[in-house]
């Protein structure tokens, strides 16, 4: 396994999910809910020309929101290509775009010093020796015109091994590699992972692979037994959902993890999901992935011309403004070493520092358990570095002996709106 401290340090990534399937504008997985023949789907490739691509416009913004990584999808399961890869025509540089997407990508991530991450997609329905007539998941399956297809996989195999030599060969140094999806028998060596991962590796000794080589969104592999095997990756990916509790192996050993969340309710860009969470939602489950030390990867879904949605913007805006005054509370932070709990609160920690998140307006001062009044050196905001009452006495303090109580109010029994609605950070110095 590679050293993943740089990747546990930052815990605040971007996620960006493009390709043709933002033309016509209904997600990702477009093609295959609605079953939609190669030829129809093929208007899209002759279609897909984003003249507002802004690479450097992208790294800008995510920057601004405090993250540190980024991974975009350089081929999704369409098959089509964002990078000029010598094995196929069914890429970006053969469509009016008509250049290497995925080049400029890196090059302006990597100058805002954002470490640059790819997605590649496993599966691919536009390839002619990927089984199509029985697959679960392909736009063309039950098919007539596929029941006797005459597929070679291992055709296909060296295709996509290829194609993943390519990008760890002709983009500079990549951070972090995204596999995308395994399921029934195209798992592990199924993909020839074993030789994959080594591949990967001897041509980016210092890459992050992620867990699914062998797992989908909604499982996390063998990474979280005891006897991973040698193509489980680095870091478990659970997919729109945040674990209830820290992942650790039977053990006891920490499981590296990063929740992948978006904005809406859909990845790819759809222009009918408006449903967009507030900046507030993003903070939180961000701290919540903090607190239970993994990461969160935030995704944004540009559209067909190359923008990010005016809500995403938004969001991100709005998220860069918390992370200006509070990013000391994510960065470098994980799991808290006392059992420290509050109402409507969570808790991320770094070395004898705890970052108190109080997300719920309390009433009178704020109590908390797990935590005495003489373990606290010093108690402070951590925006403002104002300072934070720990009281010792006064209205119904002496009827909870072993209770903390906060006071964000000027007087222990008066209630003020917190400084910051979103997530107001108390800094708590141990000693």
């Amino acid at each position: 396994m590679a050293d993943t401290r740089w990747f546990q340090e930052a815990r605040f990534g971007m996620f960006i999910h493009w390709g043709l399937y933002a033309v016509p504008a209904k997600g990702e997985w477009y093609a295959s809910i609605d079953k939609v023949p190669a030829a129809q789907y093929e208007k899209y490739f002759h279609a897909f020309d984003p003249v507002d691509y802004n690479p450097r416009l992208w790294a800008h913004m995510a920057k601004e929101a405090g993250m540190k990584y980024a991974v975009l999808t350089a081929k999704h399961h369409e098959g089509f290509c964002l990078f000029d890869s010598a094995y196929t025509d069914y890429k970006s540089t053969n469509t009016p775009a008509g250049r290497d997407l995925v080049r400029e990508y890196a090059d302006a991530f990597r100058a805002e010093g954002i470490r640059v991450g790819l997605y590649y997609s496993l599966v691919d329905w536009h390839h002619p020796d990927y089984p199509a007539y029985e697959d679960p998941f392909h736009p063309e399956r039950g098919a007539l015109s596929r029941r006797d297809e005459h597929c070679s996989f291992d055709r296909y195999l060296d295709y996509m091994h290829a194609q993943v030599k390519e990008l760890c060969t002709n983009y500079g140094k990549i951070d972090l590699f995204w596999f995308d999806f395994s399921y029934d028998d195209y798992c592990g060596e199924g993909w020839r992972a074993e030789e994959l991962t080594k591949m990967v590796r001897t041509l980016q000794p210092d890459i992050l692979i992620n867990s699914r080589l062998e797992a989908s969104g909604g499982s996390l592999g063998s990474l979280l037994s005891d006897a991973p095997t040698d193509w489980a990756g680095d870091f478990a990916t659970p997919e729109q959902v945040i674990p209830p509790a820290p992942l650790f192996t039977p053990a006891g050993t920490p499981v590296c993890w990063e929740a992948c969340q978006t904005m809406n309710n859909s990845f790819g860009y759809t222009r009918c999901d408006l449903f967009f969470k507030s900046s507030r939602t993003c903070i939180h489950q961000l701290v919540e992935c903090v607190s239970k030390g993994g990461n969160y990867l935030l995704n944004v879904g540009p559209d067909a011309k190359g923008s990010f949605p005016p809500e995403s913007v938004c969001i991100l805006t709005e998220i860069a403004g918390w992370m200006r005054r509070n990013a000391d509370s994510i960065y470098g932070c994980g799991l808290s070493p006392l059992s420290v709990s509050a109402f409507g609160c969570r808790v991320t920690a770094k070395g004898r520092t705890l970052y108190l998140h109080v997300m719920e307006q309390p009433v009178g001062p704020l109590a908390l358990s797990g935590i005495s009044p003489d373990q606290i050196k010093a108690a402070r905001l951590l925006s403002t570095g104002a300072e934070i009452e720990v009281l010792k006495s006064g209205w119904a303090v002496q009827n909870y002996p072993d209770t903390t109580f906060l006071s964000l109010a000027a007087q222990a029994n008066e209630t003020m709106p917190l400084p910051d609605e979103k997530d107001t950070v108390i800094m708590l110095e141990l000693f």
